[in-house]
């Protein structure tokens, strides 16, 4: 982009912007005269809003009475001396100028002036705050993120009732020049934290940003570690929760997820529910979230293991039970495994992927072809097609997990359908360290889990009653000290 300086002549930034825009249809500016002294105003269609300007800025224009000789003097009169609601930054170069156009601003060249004034007159069509799509909970607030970054900001804003509150909007190093946003209450958030973050989003430059998760990779201190670098999240309560923690949100403009940083292990088993219920009851619901998690990971490997190397572990009744089974299968039990496995997800992908007229066809044909034909033509036993659902179903438990499951669960099939017993205890070794080697900007990934104290069980396994839980602080920096 072009960094000159804005020219004295109002016809050569014109000229300039018609040498754009000058074929888009949307793009929209009006010449007119404020005391003798040549004026355009220039904002695209359906960006901004005509009717604002109209309210804003010409009938405004039309009430004030300046006599000023140049158009130097008559910039400072409107900045200075008009009623006039421009930004209290003005336009000073090409880029900004483009920047500030595209964005939805209305810009007021002067002739014979350097500088433009903008107006905030966006008035972009967008979607209504609805409910999430992707994080079901009983109760607490059910209203969502949406894709328009300034309505998420304000959302968080009204949750978030406190001066500490600091909304940071800045430009991604990309060819659309994308907004993002970086949230953080300044007297919680470690201001080293907060400054290593801004550094890395600042650095990183890819072509486009259409969602927060693009940030993801250039967060991670270890490349092929699989587990996230972030977490994500489409409540403003949620993020509003993670605020008062000591993290950092981060927003980008058209997407309706937040990026949450540092991020922990053991918060892809919490959710809102589990401040909202019983203790008792949240400690019962997190433990089978853990167990659920460790099943879609472990335990097709583990059947692969048992029936292939170690069947003596396996009680007798049951094990004539799958011995029956796997005679009936052309097939070995890693094999056959892996093969239903990638049919499961080859289905799950495609409910997912297809339009929602025929979805419920690819269930039904799925469900046919992997339960009734395959297992009465004998190329699936049922107890694998038993596991492979039930780890399947399990993975569902933990949803921001899913990927790192997937990969995990096929990676442990493989060690235990070539070593068994050391392959299972390489899988498991391997997985542990990941979790042990991630660096979340300098924190303990496993944290409140490992080393298991106080704080494992006070909101790590389970979970201790409001009274006890409020007692302690569980903020950045400030993590297992009791609040006086």
């Amino acid at each position: 982009m072009n960094q000159e300086k804005l020219s004295r002549e109002l016809t050569e930034n014109t000229a300039f912007l018609d040498s754009i825009f000058g074929n888009s249809g949307d793009f929209y500016t009006r010449h007119f005269e404020i005391s003798g002294v040549r004026c355009c105003i220039a904002m695209f269609a359906g960006l901004s809003s005509p009717e604002k300007l109209c309210v804003m800025v010409l009938h405004e224009l039309e009430r004030e009475r300046f006599i000023e000789p140049d158009g130097e003097k008559l910039m400072q009169a409107l900045m200075n001396r008009s009623y006039l609601p421009a930004e209290p930054e003005t336009v000073k170069d090409r880029t900004a100028l483009v920047e500030m156009l595209t964005s939805g601003m209305a810009v007021l060249l002067i002739d014979g002036s350097r500088e433009a004034l903008t107006f905030s007159t966006q008035d972009m069509v967008q979607r209504s705050v609805g409910n999430p799509s992707g994080e079901g909970n009983i109760r607490g607030p059910q209203d969502a993120f949406t894709e328009h970054l300034r309505n998420n900001i304000s959302q968080l804003r009204r949750q978030f009732r406190t001066q500490d509150f600091v909304a940071e909007i800045c430009t991604a190093n990309t060819r659309a020049k994308t907004e993002y946003c970086i949230c953080y209450d300044r007297s919680l958030a470690p201001a080293e934290v907060v400054r290593k973050m801004r550094e890395c989003l600042q650095k990183i430059r890819i072509p486009i940003l259409l969602d927060s998760t693009y940030f993801a990779s250039f967060l991670k201190q270890d490349k092929l570690n699989l587990f996230p670098a972030a977490a994500y999240t489409e409540r403003p309560a949620v993020a509003c929760a993670r605020l008062c923690e000591g993290k950092i949100v981060v927003l980008v403009s058209g997407s309706p997820l937040a990026m949450v940083v540092p991020n922990f292990f053991a918060e892809h088993f919490e959710c809102l529910d589990d401040y909202s219920s019983g203790a008792v009851f949240a400690g019962l619901i997190r433990m089978l979230k853990y167990l659920a998690f460790l099943l879609s990971v472990f335990g097709p490997g583990l059947y692969v293991m048992a029936v292939s190397y170690a069947p003596e572990v396996i009680p007798v009744r049951l094990l004539a039970k799958l011995a029956q089974g796997e005679a009936s299968t052309p097939l070995p039990p890693m094999a056959e495994m892996l093969a239903v496995t990638l049919l499961l997800e080859i289905v799950r992908e495609a409910g997912l992927r297809a339009p929602k007229s025929i979805s419920h066809t690819v269930s039904l044909v799925g469900a046919l072809i992997l339960g009734e034909t395959a297992v009465s033509a004998g190329i699936v036993s049922v107890p694998v097609l038993t596991m492979a659902a039930a780890a399947t179903i399990a993975t569902l438990a933990v949803p921001s997990l899913y990927e790192q499951s997937i990969l995990f669960r096929f990676a442990v099939i493989v060690l235990a359908g070539l070593f068994g017993v050391p392959g299972i205890a390489c899988g498991f070794l391997t997985v542990l360290a990941m979790a042990c080697g991630s660096d979340s900007f300098g924190y303990d990934y496993l944290y409140p889990l490992i080393p298991a104290k106080h704080a494992a069980w006070r909101d790590g396994f389970v979970r201790t009653i409001w009274s006890r839980l409020a007692q302690w602080g569980e903020v950045l920096g400030t993590r297992g000290e009791k609040q006086t």
